[in-house]
């Protein structure tokens, strides 16, 4: 178990390297930050959940576009547990990268327009790994859609992408698995954003919203269901008060807000666990 997650997280550092050397970058943040929650939720485990989770997160734009990478290593308790007969806790790490053009730098030509600041095109991918007892899953999904971009203070992108989503779980309980199983191709509407509050207080309204439709059966013939993701954070910069740059430091609160989760109905045999809501404390390290 620990070979396999130290071969994910050599993985994701040679990623995260290639990503910051993919353009000359015009600006660039990257960030290690913590989060903690003791209301975390997974799909048929009726359980509140305590995780631990360290990210790494990489954004930058060039002349063409942005690009930005983020990779999760989710610890949890030992509820959720690492395998069939283990007392020691599931670990996890789920890698996301979107890379969006935008139109008017490539074309030299200005959409905006009352509200919109233009136009992009945006395309990535998500993979995960995670050791646990129940399920694997061994997710690898494509993503491709056009994005609004629009214009607020911060920002605030809109996105309307197709998934392309697939898996390849495995049971240690049954000792058994599946060939990796692929879903319909089904639509996502997604928001990201960050917003100064206007307060006289260096605080953000920061986040992502997912809005995901049904992905047809799962890989047991089950009927997926639509599927909400609202993860959003009050982040106050408190650079100032350790004598650092702006932006530098940041802490705050979390609240994430999924329902029917991976696309099983929590009104059905995924009960409880399927639907998350997790108030979560967060930090910030960025350079």
């Amino acid at each position: 178990m620990i070979q396999q997650f130290r071969k994910c997280t050599a993985a994701i550092a040679i990623l995260a390297a290639a990503t910051g050397a993919a353009h000359a970058a015009d600006w660039s943040d990257t960030s290690i930050s913590y989060r903690y929650g003791t209301d975390f939720a997974e799909p048929y485990n009726p359980k509140d959940l305590t995780k631990h989770i360290v990210n790494l997160s990489h954004a930058s734009g060039y002349k063409y576009g942005t690009n930005f990478f983020s990779a999760d290593m989710l610890f949890s308790d030992k509820d959720d547990p690492s395998s069939a007969r283990s007392k020691t806790g599931a670990h996890e790490v789920y890698v996301l990268y979107r890379h969006t053009l935008d139109l008017g730098k490539v074309t030299g030509k200005d959409f905006a327009s009352p509200g919109v600041r233009g136009y992009g095109f945006t395309a990535g991918f998500d993979m995960n790994s995670k050791v646990d007892a129940g399920y694997n899953s061994k997710k690898r999904m494509l993503v491709a859609g056009p994005t609004v971009m629009l214009d607020v203070p911060g920002f605030l992108n809109v996105s309307l992408l197709a998934l392309w989503e697939s898996n390849a779980p495995y049971s240690t309980y049954t000792n058994s698995g599946f060939e990796r199983y692929r879903y319909k191709t089904h639509p996502m509407l997604n928001a990201v954003w960050l917003i100064p509050l206007p307060v006289s207080a260096p605080l953000t309204f920061e986040g992502f919203a997912n809005f995901i439709g049904k992905k047809g059966n799962d890989e047991f013939g089950g009927k997926t269901a639509a599927e909400t993701n609202i993860d959003m954070q009050i982040m106050y910069d408190m650079s100032g008060v350790v004598g650092a740059g702006k932006n530098t430091f940041k802490v705050g609160l979390e609240y994430q807000y999924w329902k029917n989760k991976f696309g099983n109905n929590h009104n059905g045999f995924a009960g409880s666990g399927a639907f998350a809501k997790t108030p979560m404390i967060r930090a910030e390290y960025h350079f």
